[in-house]
């Protein structure tokens, strides 16, 4: 994303800022995408895209709009993943830029303490969005598997938030299926825990092509 399009976007929203009055600001950075593949195979520039959306971009209107956030307090919310938690082999660009919002957030909200702001870093696991769809998978992975034990919808996501904020967290996990997986990390090794993900990753990446080699048959 280009940085004259963020400023654009700034401008935008402290101009409707301006016009609703006294009153709160809520931030929520949420656009973001995925790309699954190894890196070596993967196209360069939209690994580069994907750092400028999902890190350059929560970093750079956060700023342009902070001024405002603490002159009439509210909260920023950036959208990380349980991705967040651990490397992600086959998706390591994006389980990175999701680390670092992660990270970002709990340092910015520890900064605004006492502030009137705070920050509110999400974390969902699988949604059931476009997401899959725009990271290139064939269809949404694991149908009937872990997947579909952990996904939820974009409304539950959102309700889970709205009363995250209310209780002021500064993190969340989106449903205790997916914060055991996630507290689980700490107890396994970067390393090993790398390892593991990337065996299942590498195991979705042979289904993704049974399920598109299916679709050309047909």
């Amino acid at each position: 994303m280009e940085t004259a399009s963020l400023a654009l976007a700034a401008d935008w929203v402290q101009a409707k800022i301006a016009e609703v009055g006294p009153g709160e600001v809520l931030l929520v950075n949420n656009s973001g995408f995925g790309d699954y593949g190894p890196f070596a195979e993967v196209e360069r520039e939209k690994q580069l895209d994907m750092i400028d959306l999902n890190v350059r971009a929560v970093v750079d209107l956060t700023a342009r709009l902070l001024p405002q956030l603490l002159e009439r307090g509210g909260a920023v919310v950036n959208v990380a993943s349980t991705a967040a938690f651990q490397a992600t082999p086959q998706m390591a660009t994006y389980g990175a830029s999701k680390a670092f919002v992660l990270s970002w957030s709990l340092a910015l909200n520890e900064e605004l303490r006492g502030t009137g702001v705070h920050a509110l870093a999400v974390c969902p696991g699988p949604t059931r969005s476009n997401f899959f769809k725009a990271a290139g998978f064939a269809s949404p992975p694991g149908e009937g598997g872990l997947n579909k034990w952990l996904d939820m919808t974009a409304e539950e996501v959102a309700t889970r938030t709205l009363r995250a904020l209310a209780r002021r967290k500064a993190v969340v996990v989106m449903g205790w299926k997916n914060a055991l997986i996630a507290s689980s990390y700490r107890f396994t090794g970067k390393v090993l825990c790398a390892r593991i993900a990337g065996a299942a990753m590498k195991k979705l990446r042979l289904e993704q092509y049974r399920e598109q080699t299916k679709e050309l048959d047909v």
